[in-house]
């Protein structure tokens, strides 16, 4: 057991809320919550995820593989297309979509016999837009790396010292997101997406965004990698993958990967 006061704090928590469903991504965070639900919980902690076409496959599949090293029990969860309410990607999409889905997550656990479902929101996340919170603060999901004041650095450190693979993998978050705000959302755009970061991360940027601007594909890659693309001139072969994958054009962000890019000009307005 990690001799640090936040975690301890956290695995008594987690002990106090008896049985729980872990909304389980297999990132960083859902993952370290999982693991510190199993060691506090043990049979009673399920890991739950979801499975839509705004998630991408091989996150599902390094989910599985995360719960397997755990030793969690897993349940993969399917979900609608898309649900009407966010087929034109509304400010309050992640809301709406929280929403949603928290909803037929909470129905899993009800039905199961879990009294709580709990997701891997850390105190870092406030920081940023995020309508999101007020679905999780509405329906009562528990947010137990919130809740102790663990932050971001703090999962990275202690998942290190529990040998989580996932100490040092990259924020990811849902294709949804690579889609400015108010544009229609299309399956097969977000197919596109999909294999576009899939093909980047495959050339070794772990760190990567896909900006989806219709016919225009925007990369943000890390600062220190834009180097990268410039020493192994992979500018003409990315761009010609990326339009064979269907867009017109093809750009580099040159301020270089960061998360919620989409939100910085919301920010500057609210």
């Amino acid at each position: 057991m990690i001799e640090n006061i936040k975690y301890k704090n956290l695995i008594k928590y987690l002990k106090e809320l008896g049985s729980v469903v872990v909304a389980f991504s297999g990132g960083v965070d859902s993952t370290f919550v999982a693991k510190a639900a199993k060691e506090a919980l043990g049979e009673k902690a399920l890991a739950l995820t979801v499975v839509a076409p705004y998630i991408p496959k091989w996150e599902i599949e390094e989910a599985k593989i995360a719960a397997k090293e755990i030793d969690i029990k897993h349940e993969l969860l399917q979900v609608p297309v898309i649900i009407d309410e966010i087929k034109f990607n509304p400010l309050d999409r992640c809301y709406l979509c929280k929403i949603a889905v928290f909803t037929k997550i909470k129905e899993v656990a009800e039905k199961e016999g879990f009294k709580h479902v709990i997701d891997g929101t850390n105190l870092d996340d406030t920081k940023d837009y995020r309508p999101g919170l007020r679905a999780l603060k509405e329906l009562s999901i528990k947010s137990p790396l919130l809740e102790n004041g663990i932050v971001k650095a703090e999962v990275r450190e202690f998942s290190k010292v529990l040998g989580l693979q996932t100490w040092d993998k990259p924020s990811y978050a849902c294709l949804l997101s690579r889609i400015p705000y108010n544009e229609e959302i299309k399956v097969d755009e977000l197919d596109r997406i999909e294999r576009a970061e899939k093909y980047l991360i495959d050339l070794g940027f772990r760190a990567v965004r896909v900006r989806n601007h219709r016919d225009l594909a925007r990369i943000e890659v890390p600062k220190d990698d834009i180097v990268k693309l410039f020493n192994n001139n992979l500018f003409e072969v990315i761009s010609r993958v990326l339009k064979s994958f269907g867009y017109r054009y093809v750009t580099l962000d040159m301020q270089g990967y960061r998360t919620g890019s989409l939100n910085e000009e919301l920010l500057d307005t609210i």
